[in-house]
């Protein structure tokens, strides 16, 4: 075909995202029921096409959250996850996605707004279970959305940001575990986190644990990459696919 008869594809460009937090020790996901066709009723992750032409992508993902579910941009740091382009993806013709992720501790109730019936936090072993059908390729997005934040918590200091100003051992374990979605070694987990120099330095008196033991207090130390990183176990599934 001569290059002067050529004509652009029509293409559309949305936004969508995974916003991840720990929620009574449980990685949950934020879905809206989505109130407009196409796929009207179902679950799917917040977004929506560029509200116009000069735009930008991270404008406009965080106009969609403010518009769908209430959060500011203030209570998140998006990141690009990745861009989903297959040519069946959206009934309504070819859209190519920009997704976004963000992972962050104490994030409040979702309020629905504008394109959703409601806007929820949903467990994220929930979401992926199969019992609960997400719109367009939502379940790949949030499943690499849910991958990335694993690869996260290996190689930065994200955990300590979902615990108290100070925290116990324990109490940072229990944040790999629910992220991870895996039960780790107390002893092995202990010896991890105390061979990564400046990852978590202690933080003064112990406290009384549930078992009248002490337990040693700590806060996050001055180190945001760690080396060695701490490497996720593989889980029963893994270990079963491998």
């Amino acid at each position: 075909m001569s290059h002067d008869h050529w004509v652009p594809p029509p293409v559309l460009l949305t936004v969508d995202l995974v916003i991840l937090t720990l929620r009574e020790s449980c990685l949950h996901v934020l879905l809206i029921e989505r109130g407009i066709e196409p796929y009207q009723g179902t679950l799917a992750l917040p977004g929506g096409f560029l509200g116009h032409e000069k735009e930008d992508l991270v404008t406009a993902a965080h106009r969609e959250l403010a518009e769908e579910a209430g959060l500011g941009p203030d209570q998140l740091h998006l990141e690009q996850l990745g861009v989903y382009g297959a040519p069946d993806r959206d009934p309504r013709g070819r859209v190519v996605s920009a997704a976004y992720l963000a992972i962050a501790p104490r994030l409040p109730e979702p309020v629905a707004g504008t394109d959703a019936s409601r806007a929820c936090w949903t467990s994220a072993e929930q979401a992926l279970s199969g019992d609960v059908q997400l719109a367009f390729d939502h379940e790949q997005i949030l499943t690499d959305g849910i991958d990335r934040a694993r690869e996260k918590l290996e190689r930065s200091a994200l955990a300590t940001a979902f615990c108290g100003p100070t925290f116990t051992i324990s109490e940072l374990q229990d944040v790999y575990e629910a992220v991870w979605g895996v039960p780790l070694d107390a002893r092995n987990f202990y010896r991890k986190v105390q061979s990564v120099d400046g990852f978590i330095v202690p933080a003064g008196p112990s406290r009384k644990t549930d078992g009248g033991r002490p337990a040693r207090l700590f806060r996050p130390g001055p180190r945001t990459t760690l080396h060695p990183p701490m490497i996720r176990p593989l889980s029963q599934a893994d270990r079963e696919t491998a």
